[in-house]
This record gives structure tokens, sequence and C-alpha cells, in this order.
């Protein structure tokens, strides 16, 4: 029985991820993000439960990535579009017309945001037939990425202002966060994974260290801190590389 116990918590993530889509293409994008947030919640579980257990098998590695695929791959692209959507008035806050013109401007540029999408299975499967990818991450994990597009909504609903909006709901910048998060998937980077094999300081001096600044910048700047957490992560596994330590 206790051979099924990680992959019933993967599947809670799928669920969790197919909610957030049926939110996300109804434009409730807040609400999308807190299912998204309880997906990689049980994405880290199913892993740490696994290696606890001693139940590692290949079926929970493809499964784990399926899963990933619509939480951390389907979502965050869709609110992307709707983000896209919502800067000329397309998407987001309105029923969007399925009868789609394809020659309508503002819905090529919303579809700009499935990039995300694309890059996210090319990062998950080219994860899966990677050997190397045990203790490091090559390019920023699906999860961290998804964890910085659905930080937008939230911070639009609760620490929006005109500058804020005004940037956030910027077509061109989002189209430069699109292109941004598309490379940082794939790019040919090492980034320390958050696996303790040990509680030892010594032997996860990074690992703590990120924990502790990310939690006080979240106690700080709360939803904002999403963005600097995600930036810090891979500043502090850049430094780490540089010590020889990656």
């Amino acid at each position: 029985m206790k051979k099924h116990i990680p992959n019933l918590i993967t599947l809670l993530n799928l669920l969790c991820g197919c909610i957030a889509v049926v939110f996300a293409a109804n434009h409730h994008l807040v609400i999308a993000a807190y299912f998204v947030f309880a997906g990689i919640f049980f994405d880290f579980f199913d892993g740490l439960a696994a290696r606890k257990l001693g139940v590692q098998s290949e079926l929970g590695v493809q499964l784990d990535s399926l899963a990933d695929m619509v939480t951390s791959g389907v979502v965050p692209g869709l609110v992307m579009f709707q983000l896209l959507g919502e800067t000329s008035g397309f998407g987001y806050s309105r029923t969007v017309d399925w009868a789609w013109d394809l020659s309508n401007t503002i819905l090529n540029i919303a579809l700009i945001g499935f990039l995300i999408t694309l890059s996210s299975a090319y990062r998950l499967a080219r994860f899966n037939i990677d050997e190397e990818q045990v203790d490091y991450f090559k390019g920023l994990p699906t999860p961290a990425n998804t964890l910085l597009i659905l930080s937008l909504p939230l911070i639009l609903s609760f620490q929006g202002n005109d500058m804020i909006n005004g940037i956030i709901l910027n077509k061109w910048f989002l189209v430069g966060l699109t292109l941004l998060s598309t490379f940082l998937l794939n790019a040919p980077m090492k980034l320390f994974a958050l696996k303790f094999k040990t509680w030892s300081f010594k032997d996860n001096a990074t690992r703590y260290t990120f924990l502790l600044l990310s939690l006080v910048m979240l106690i700080v700047l709360k939803f904002l801190a999403v963005p600097f957490i995600v930036l810090l992560y891979i500043l502090m596994s850049l430094l780490k590389k540089g010590e020889g330590n990656a």
C-alpha cells in the first residue's frame, strides 16, 4: 500500500492543476493561483514521501512530470495569455469570444503567453532523460517559474497601485517576461535543488540561507517578494557555482 502513497500525492498535484486551468480559463486568476500553490505543495512532498518510504519508481518520475506539465506548464501559460489579453481589454476580466479572428493583433500577442507552456514541456522532457540532474537543476525549475508568473495576478489584486499596475499590465513588460521565462526554463545554468540529504547546516548552508531570506522577504513584501525570491535563487546558485560547489 505504501508504494502508492507518493503517486496519490502526485495525483493531488494534477487535480489542483486541472482545477486551476478551469478557474484561469474563466478569468479567476487569483483562485487559480491558490490551487497552483497547493499543487506545488503536493509536488514537493510526493518526492519526499517516495524517498522516505523507499518506494521511488520510474512510474512516479513519469507521473510527476505529467502532473507538473498541467500545474506548472499549462496554467502559467494560460495565465500569461489572460494577462496579455487584459493589456488591451481582451481577456482576464471579460468573457473571451472564442470565435477567434486570427488576424486580431491583440489575440496574436496574447498567444505568446503559451511559449511558457511549450518551454515548460521541453524542460520537463529534458529533465526526465538527464541523469545528471539529481543534486541540482539545469535551468529554472518549472514550479519556480510558475510561482513567478502566478504572483502577477496576486500582486495586481492585493498590492497593486497605479505604478505597479501600469508596469504589470504593460504588454511589452509581459512579452519580455514571457521571453525571459522561456529562456530561464532551459538556460544552460546549474541551480541548486532544495533537497536535504541531512539537516546539517554545514551541508546545507546555501539552502538554509535561501529559505531564511525568502521567509523574511515574504513577511515584508508579501506577494511582491516572489520575483525577488526567484532572482535571489538564481544569484545564489551562480555564486555557489562560482565557489565550485554546484
